[in-house]
């Protein structure tokens, strides 16, 4: 009996691991590396910053023109609305005024699923504090994400 239940111990034991190995390729197929900007088309670089500069500039002229199926993803398009904006942009007015551009500081590239994620510094008229816009572009060169948030020198996915 004891030894049936040292067997059945090593037994689990063994299963509960190899459900979590993952392999060496596996981990560096699903790895963000940062990349340099002048390896990502100026066309994809251009439409980004189009983008990213588009919704900022709402904060500016209270104006909105919604992304369009071929610029965005559906969840982006239905999340990104003149009202939802109108609210974050009250509170972003009124801390760092108004917005003046975006600086592109580095890219990176998600192996996992090929998307871009593009790190922008926000420039605005009071400089109480350094902003980020990350914009994710997909495979399909749509944005996919779009975050705003205080700029932090290293760069992390959450």
């Amino acid at each position: 009996m004891r030894n049936f239940i040292i067997v059945l111990s090593i037994l689990i034991l063994t299963g509960c691991k190899s459900k979590n190995a993952i392999t060496a390729a596996e981990a560096e197929a699903n790895k963000t590396v940062k990349i340099n900007t002048s390896e990502i088309s100026e066309s994809q670089k251009s439409k980004a910053y189009e983008l990213g500069t588009r919704v900022l500039m709402t904060c500016n002229t209270s104006k909105f023109k919604p992304f369009t199926t071929s610029e965005a993803t559906a969840s982006v398009i239905k999340n990104t609305t003149e009202e939802r904006l109108t609210k974050t942009c009250t509170r972003f007015r009124q801390y760092y005024g108004s917005f003046i551009d975006l600086e592109l500081i580095e890219a990176y590239k998600n192996n996992f699923d090929q998307s871009i994620v593009f790190r922008y510094k926000a420039s605005y008229t009071k400089k109480v504090a350094n902003k980020e816009l990350r914009l994710i572009m997909n495979s399909e060169n749509k944005v996919s994400s779009i975050k705003s948030m205080d700029w932090v020198d290293g760069f992390s996915m959450n």
